[in-house]
């Protein structure tokens, strides 16, 4: 049985956002809904693995995706006015530890930057490493589904890339009207507009 991969030797795993401010339970805010616990059994009980099996049955094209401080310094002024003007979707971190990767180990071989936007596709960076590598085919996963996950799919299939979402190695708070957005998002938007949707143990990595 053949690989579900069109051009393995042209696509790259991108991994969004697995940094502690995301995921930690010591970064979530149980007052204001948001908790991590389907972000974390995602994690550590379905992504991590599949990370290593990309590594070694696919290519080295590993891109971690992850977060300068999310605070005024450097943020772009568009989100800090958003956040300023609008109280229901205001929320600035701190620099240290909620910046760190969370239980992320990137190789030596993975490809690390650090954005300060919710799109993927808007660091300089990325898009050079896709030139250089030839890269046409992107494999996405992540968080947040209906945040980071979508900017940068949306953003990057503009740019002209064909994506895969494997809808198990997504997700997104625990919060329940934003599981009910990603589910309206993985079942008909994404796959209508922007790319396949399936399950991981779906996605033959070789031949």
């Amino acid at each position: 049985m053949g690989s579900t991969l069109k051009n393995p030797d042209k696509t790259a795993l991108l991994v969004i956002d697995i940094v502690n401010s995301c995921c930690h339970e010591k970064c979530e805010e149980p007052n204001d809904g948001i908790t991590y616990n389907k972000i974390r059994e995602m994690v550590d009980g379905r992504l991590l693995g599949f990370i290593d099996r990309f590594r070694k049955e696919v290519n080295q094209n590993v891109i971690i995706m992850g977060l300068k401080p999310w605070t005024r310094e450097y943020l772009p002024q568009n989100i800090i006015r958003l956040y300023d003007e609008n109280p229901l979707v205001s929320y600035f971190g701190e620099e240290g530890f909620e910046d760190e990767f969370y239980h992320i180990l990137p190789a030596e071989t993975d490809f690390v930057v650090r954005k300060n936007t919710y799109d993927s596709f808007a660091s300089p960076g990325l898009i050079k490493y896709l030139e250089d590598k030839g890269i046409t085919d992107l494999v996405v996963c992540g968080v947040f589904t209906d945040g980071c996950v979508l900017s940068s799919i949306v953003s990057g299939f503009s740019k002209g890339y064909n994506f895969i979402i494997p809808r198990d190695l997504v997700e997104t708070t625990d919060l329940p009207v934003r599981q009910e957005l990603q589910k309206l998002l993985l079942d008909y938007t994404i796959p209508v507009q922007y790319g396949r949707v399936i399950e991981s143990g779906d996605l033959l990595l070789q031949g």
